[in-house]
């Protein structure tokens, strides 16, 4: 298994630069990979202010563009397609993917008032301020 990082992935999606894209590809055709929690916090972060997807195209991308291949493995999957649906609904992907990283956990703070506002609508878990 090999650990990538969100410029191989961001060419695979994008096909933007011919030669890295056919590498992006060959990697993930010869290998089992592995994409860690950051690597996918970045990549959400690309696609959404340098190529401009929207929370939907990136929910397709990372689901039936990533994660639906059957070499590819992610650390936490529950917690990252909850995290998906969260921004799917309107939710800050960072945000998603912190909240849905602590559901074991009792109480979540932040001083972030649109991630408390977003939280109580989209979730059904509490976000408090301190």
């Amino acid at each position: 298994m090999i650990a990538i990082d969100t410029n191989i992935i961001i060419r695979l999606l994008t096909r933007d630069d011919v030669k890295q894209y056919e590498k992006a590809y060959t990697l993930f055709k010869k290998h089992y990979v592995f994409m860690g929690d950051t690597v996918i916090l970045e990549t959400e972060w690309v696609l959404r202010f340098a190529y401009e997807f929207t929370p939907t195209q990136i929910a397709e991308a990372f689901i039936t563009g990533l994660f639906c291949l059957v070499n590819v493995h992610i650390s936490q999957p529950m917690v990252v397609t909850q995290a998906i649906g969260w921004h799917q609904q309107g939710m800050d992907f960072a945000d998603a993917l912190h909240l849905a990283s602590s559901q074991q956990l009792k109480k979540f703070y932040t001083f972030d008032k649109k991630f408390q506002a977003s939280a109580k609508l989209i979730t059904d878990r509490e976000v408090l301020s301190h």
